[in-house]
C-alpha cells in the first residue's frame, strides 16, 4: 500500500469511528436506565389524548405535544400507512391432567387449521411433556376445551393439538371466550375487560397477532376522520406480530442477530396510494415500527413500494437507508430492543437517544401503553 492508500485508509476509518458507523452496530450503544414507574400499567383515558414528543431529524429541535396534534404535521395528499392486524386472545390458564397444577397456555400460531394444531408457549415449561393433556374451563369450571401435547419445539415451546369435534366455528368461538389479552409481561397487573377494547386499534381487521402494533393505539375513530376530511390519505397493510419482535437480542454485534419470522401481506391498493403520493412529493408516515419492517420488505428497484405476501425476518439496524417513508410514528421501548434500534435507525442515533433522555426527565409513559414520538 503506498503512502496515499495509507492516508486514505485512516481518514476513512477515522470518519467512520467519528460517524458512529461502527459504534452504532454495538448492541451497548442502545442501553439506557428506565425508571419502572414510567412503564404504563394503562393507556391514557382518551387514545388521541396521549403525549407526542415530536422529533425534527432536520433541525434536532424536539418538541412535547398531544397525540392529536399531529394533524398540523400532515396536509393533502400525505399518506399514513396502518398495520391492520388484529390481537387474538392468545394467553389460555388450564391445568395439567392427574396433577391439576396450574399452566399457562401463549397461542404463538396456528399451524394446522383442520388438524387444529398451535404452536405455543408453556409456563411452567419442566411440567409439561409430550402426551399429557391440558384441560381449559370456564369460570364456572366447567370444562370446555381440552388439548394433547404432541411436541417440544423450544425450552418453553410446545405443539399442541386441540382434542374438538366440533364445528370450527364453535372451536374458534370457545377459545375466544377462554382467551384472555394477551398484555405483555411488564404490564402486571391481570388483563380487565378493557384492555380486548384498548389493546387493539380501532381499524383491526386481520385476525393474527399476539400483540398489538401500538403505534396504531393513539389513533381514534374521530381523529382518523379529521385526518381524511384534512385530504390525507390512508394505506392498510398487514403484519401479524409475534412474540419475536420483543425477543432479547442476545449478541453484542447486531449484524449477528435473527429476528423471528412474522407474517406479513402489502396488498396491491396500499402499493398504488402509497407510490401515488412518493411520486408527487407528499410525505408518506409509517405507524410503527411493523409497518415499517413490511415496507422496507417490499422494496422495488426504482426503490418504490411493490406488493408481497410472506414472511419477513428483517432486522433494521444502523447505518440504514430506507426508501419508501420520511416520517414514523412510534411508541418509547426497551432498552436495547430491536425496536429502539430500527427507531435510531430512522430518527438518527444521537437525537433519538437524547429524546429518550428528555422522555425519561419529562416522565413520558413508556412501552406499549405509553405514549408516541413522531419523527419527522
Amino acid at each position: 500500500m503506498g503512502a496515499i492508500g495509507f492516508f486514505v485508509t485512516i481518514f476513512a476509518a477515522n470518519f467512520l469511528k467519528k460517524t458512529g458507523f461502527f459504534m452504532r452496530t454495538k448492541l451497548s450503544q442502545f442501553g439506557f436506565e428506565l425508571p419502572k414507574k414510567l412503564i404504563a400499567q394503562y393507556p391514557a383515558p382518551n387514545r388521541d389524548e396521549s403525549r407526542m414528543m415530536v422529533i425534527h431529524r432536520d433541525t434536532g429541535k424536539i418538541e412535547h405535544r398531544v397525540f392529536k396534534d399531529i394533524m398540523e404535521y400532515f396536509g393533502e395528499g400525505d399518506v399514513m400507512i396502518f398495520n391492520n392486524t388484529k390481537v387474538f386472545p392468545a394467553r389460555l390458564y388450564g391445568q395439567k391432567e392427574k396433577t391439576g397444577a396450574k399452566i399457562e397456555v401463549f397461542l404463538l400460531r396456528e399451524l394446522n387449521h383442520d388438524a387444529r394444531l398451535w404452536d405455543v408457549l408453556v409456563d411452567p415449561a419442566r411440567k409439561i411433556r409430550v402426551g399429557n393433556k391440558l384441560y381449559f374451563s370456564d369460570d364456572n369450571d366447567n370444562e370446555v376445551l381440552v388439548a394433547e401435547v404432541v411436541d417440544n419445539t423450544t425450552s418453553r415451546g410446545r405443539t399442541i393439538r386441540f382434542l374438538y369435534d366440533g364445528p370450527q366455528e364453535d372451536f374458534e368461538r370457545d377459545l375466544y371466550t377462554l382467551g384472555n389479552t394477551p398484555l405483555p409481561k411488564y404490564i402486571t397487573r391481570p388483563a380487565e375487560d378493557s384492555d380486548k377494547e384498548r389493546f387493539q386499534t380501532v381499524y383491526a381487521k386481520e385476525v393474527g397477532a399476539v400483540a398489538a402494533p401500538t403505534a396504531g393505539l393513539h389513533f381514534s375513530k374521530e381523529l382518523l376522520k379529521r385526518l381524511e376530511i384534512k385530504g390525507l390519505e390512508f394505506a392498510e397493510l398487514t403484519l401479524h406480530v409475534g412474540l419475536g419482535t420483543f425477543r432479547p437480542i442476545e449478541v453484542e454485534d447486531l449484524s449477528k442477530h435473527k429476528m423471528d419470522a412474522e407474517y406479513f401481506k402489502v396488498p396491491q391498493k396500499a402499493v398504488d396510494v402509497v407510490n401515488v403520493a412518493k411520486e408527487g412529493g407528499h410525505k408518506v408516515c409509517s405507524i410503527g415500527t411493523t409497518t415499517m419492517r413490511a415496507i422496507e420488505t417490499s422494496v422495488s428497484a426504482e426503490r418504490l413500494l411493490k406488493p408481497a405476501e410472506g414472511w419477513t425476518n428483517k432486522f433494521i439496524f444502523p447505518p440504514y437507508d430506507f426508501s419508501i417513508a420520511d416520517a414514523m410514528v412510534t411508541n418509547f421501548h426497551l432498552p436495547k430492543s430491536s425496536l429502539l434500534i430500527m427507531v435510531c435507525a430512522f430518527g438518527g442515533f444521537d437525537l433519538v437517544m437524547e429524546a429518550y433522555q428528555e422522555a425519561i426527565k419529562e416522565e413520558y409513559n413508556f412501552f406499549s401503553y405509553g405514549d408516541s414520538m413522531l419523527i419527522i
